[in-house]
């Protein structure tokens, strides 16, 4: 073998050696912000999911405390367990949230409300006590079993 063809060779293969460790390189370095940017995105999801946890637990207190009604609580309660635990809404005490929600659903609430008629909103309000009275005690039940609930 021609002694230039064999300089040629160890070249090339010197070259190659160099475009494959830099290939390696930018590799790793990819992975490593994919990792890093995975963990930043589970560490978010983690503290979201504890402030709902949280938030569901504040609620539940405010039940038990009748500082706030009882209609609003269901609603929100059933928002903050469609995130964190959809499958509690199908058990006894907690589908009391999923039962009144689908009974109350139907009225407006925030803007929508307040661009509403007065005697529509009465009649609607007419009906959502009635729907807090019949559920009262349930409500009240788990609320006090969801506080104490393990998430």
């Amino acid at each position: 073998m021609p002694h230039w063809l064999q300089w040629s060779l160890i070249i090339a293969g010197t070259i190659a050696i160099f475009v494959l460790l830099g290939f390696i390189r930018r590799q790793m370095v990819t992975l490593a912000e994919n990792r890093r940017r995975q963990q930043k995105a589970e560490a978010f999801q983690a503290k979201r999911r504890k402030d709902m946890v949280d938030s569901i637990r504040v609620i539940a207190m405010a039940v038990e405390e009748d500082q706030i009604e009882y209609s609003e609580a269901c609603l929100r309660m059933k928002g903050l367990l469609d995130h964190v635990a959809p499958e509690l809404m199908e058990q006894s005490p907690y589908q009391v949230f999923m039962e009144v929600y689908e009974q109350l659903r139907h009225m407006p609430t925030h803007q929508a409300r307040q661009n509403t008629e007065t005697r529509f909103v009465e009649k609607m309000d007419k009906e959502r006590f009635e729907v807090e009275k019949r559920y009262a005690d349930e409500i009240r039940r788990a609320a006090t079993a969801i506080r104490n609930h393990s998430f």
